[in-house]
Order: structure tokens, then sequence, then C-alpha cells
């Protein structure tokens, strides 16, 4: 029976026996830059200490990781941040990149007043640190940071396609992936559509046929579906205006695949991993189902929940901005410190791999401060 792929995403992803509920955990079928580098983990460590030195070092720290995967982020934060693994601090000392005010108290040092908070639908991992939250929706009253890597790109939403009297949504049945046409799209959908995701300049194609007697809005998806597809990211605005909702003060950080409206892909963005490899995206619970990210659409609605302007730059632009710039090693350091050179050559190679806009680097990075003025905190 074909269903709407918002449906059949939240059944495949989230439901019973779903991919993110039952499988090995993110790591085990595609790579992040989470997995890919220690990198990814020291770079935002050094945004988690912009962040608490901006709200002026508040006696407690929020960090919440959306979409955690088994944690692996948050433990790389913990170890970053000197909290051992019962949740005490490891060490003493202060962190942060700006002192406090000349009169001002010594804060307390950072690993006393760090709170870490993983949210996923995932049962809680065994190993998973003592000192490390889980819960399954975001909380409220945070204060700190939010962060939302490769979460958006997993929120379920309805695809739609061009057809003679409008948009259309695409069904699908969830045990083979074959699709079909349904009714047309709601009004909200349809004033989503009308606002972020311009129509094809393709649809005469669906003209031409329709006059030459192909049958009606199965004929439209077959024939023109690489030129009128459309995925409705209504949900995934909710998702994360919801989410900076639960901010009081910080910084909302969405770290995702995606594009903007001028250049929406134009067959759509829907595909499957399993395994380290792309596979058709069969929403059966079997592989990961993934969607790019409207950023535009998305920003607009966090930034109505803040009242304040966001920030969108590239991977690249926001690594470099925290430290991680790939630059190799000058080769003098091979004569006087040969294994120092070496690591750090590999340390270059792996934020070479963060920055390529081929691969990861294709990455966009969307701030959301809520309560402050965050122009510093990309600041290099």
């Amino acid at each position: 029976m074909s269903i709407g792929w918002r449906e059949s995403m939240h059944r495949a992803l989230y439901g019973p026996g779903g991919f993110f509920v039952s499988s090995g955990g993110p790591a085990d079928h595609f790579r992040t830059s989470v997995h890919a580098s220690p990198a990814f983990a020291s770079a935002l460590f050094q945004l988690v200490l912009r962040v608490d030195a901006l709200l002026g070092f508040p006696a407690r720290l929020d960090v919440v990781d959306v979409g955690a995967g088994w944690g692996e982020l948050l433990r790389a934060l913990v170890a970053l941040a000197g909290v051992g693994g019962s949740g005490e601090p490891a060490r003493s000392g202060r962190s942060g990149l700006i002192p406090p005010r000349a009169g001002s108290p010594e804060p307390l040092p950072l690993a006393h007043r760090l709170r870490l908070t993983a949210v996923e639908v995932a049962p809680r991992p065994v190993d998973l640190p003592p000192g490390i939250g889980w819960v399954a929706e975001v909380p409220a009253g945070i204060t700190g940071l939010l962060l939302a890597t490769e979460w958006l790109d997993n929120v379920p939403l309805d695809v739609a396609v061009q057809a003679e009297d409008g948009w259309r949504y695409v069904l699908v049945d969830p045990a083979t992936g074959e699709e079909a046409v349904g009714d047309r799209v709601s009004e909200a959908d349809a004033d989503w559509l009308a606002t972020w995701w311009p129509p094809s300049p393709h649809r005469s194609l669906i003209k031409k046929f329709a006059s030459a007697g192909v049958p009606g809005p199965d004929a439209n998806l077959l024939i023109d579906r690489a030129a009128s597809r459309a995925e409705i990211g209504r949900t995934r605005d909710e998702a994360w205006a919801g989410a900076v909702r639960q901010l009081d003060r910080g910084l909302a950080l969405a770290v995702d695949y995606g594009h903007l409206r001028e250049d929406r892909p134009v067959g759509g963005s829907l595909a499957g991993y399993r395994g380290g490899r792309q596979v058709p995206p069969v929403p059966d619970g079997s592989c990961d189902v993934t969607a790019h990210v409207a950023f535009d659409a998305v920003a607009a609605a966090g930034a109505a929940v803040a009242g304040c302007a966001y920030t969108l730059v590239s991977q690249r632009e926001a690594l470099r901005a925290l430290g991680a710039d790939g630059a190799r090693p000058p080769l003098s350091l091979a004569a006087s410190d040969p294994a120092g050179y070496v690591r750090a050559l590999a340390a270059a190679s792996a934020v070479a791999e963060l920055t390529d806009p081929a691969g990861l680097g294709g990455h966009r990075w969307l701030l959301q401060p809520v309560g402050v003025a965050a122009d510093a905190l990309m600041a290099r």
C-alpha cells in the first residue's frame, strides 16, 4: 500500500524496528564530520568556549546534541573539557578564550559547569559516560550551545511533483520504493512551495506529453521526474523553530548538506545509505533515508522564533574561523622533528577532508543566536 513520503520516512527511521532505533548507529552506515576526524570535535569545542565567554561564564553551560547517534560528539567533548567518566571534573583550571571582566570573580572551571545532553530516539548506549544525559526530546531552558549535526536531513518530509493541475504528493510503497502520484498538496504545503521552491522551468514537458495523450498524473511523475520534484521542507522548519524555542540564551547550530532557493535540486535529493554505500531510498527500515535541507527556509523559521538574524556559512569557512585551517606543516619541521611533522601532516589531511567542498566540506553551518550578539563567534 502506497503512503506519503513523510509517513513512510517516519516509520522507516523512527518507528518500531526503524533504522535509527534498531541499527548499530549511524557510524555503521555513513561517514559524518564527527566520525571523520577529531578536528571537527576540537573545532566545536572552541565554539563551546566562545559561547561560554559570550554568556559571561554562566554557572551552568549546556551543550545539547540533537540527533546524537551513539553520542560520539559528546564523548569527544567530555574528553576535551576534562570531565571524567563519572561526570566529575578530571582536572582543574579555567577554560575559555576571553578572560572575565576586571573586578569580576574568577569563574569555576568549565568542567565544573558543563552539562552535556544527547537527544536521540534510540536507547542509551550502555558504554556512554554517565556524565552525559540522554533524552528523547530537546529539553527546555537551555543556556549554552544547541547542536544539530546532520539531524535536519533526517526529519521526515513529504515529496511533491508538478502535475497539470499543480503540485501533488508523491506516494511510495514502503516495501518496494515504487512511487505513484497522490492528491493535491494541502494549502499549508502549497504556500511553502510557493515561497521556497520555485516551479521547474521544464514544466512544459508535462503539457507536451499530456497533449500527446499520455495519461494523467502518473505519467507526469514518470516523464518529468527529474525536472518537477520538490521536497516540502515545512516539517524541517517547524523542527528547527521548535529546537530554537528551547534555547533561553546562547547559540543554536545546524550543520548539514543543503541548498538555497536559487539552487534547489530540480530532481530532488532523496537518497538512501546502508553499510557505507548509497542505495535506493526504499523506506523499509533497512537503510537511512535522507534529503538535503532547504537552509533559507529553515533559517527564516529559526530567526522568527529568536527575533534576531542568523548567519549561514560553509563548513570550510566555519572550521577555519575556529582554528582548523588544514594548512600543511612547513617542510623544515620534517628535518627538525620528523615525528611531529608526520603528526601535523596527518592532522592537516584530516581537516582537508572536512573542508573539501565535494565532500564533507559541502556542509553549511547555520548559526542562530538567542539573546546574545554572536558576531564574534566566527571571527578569526
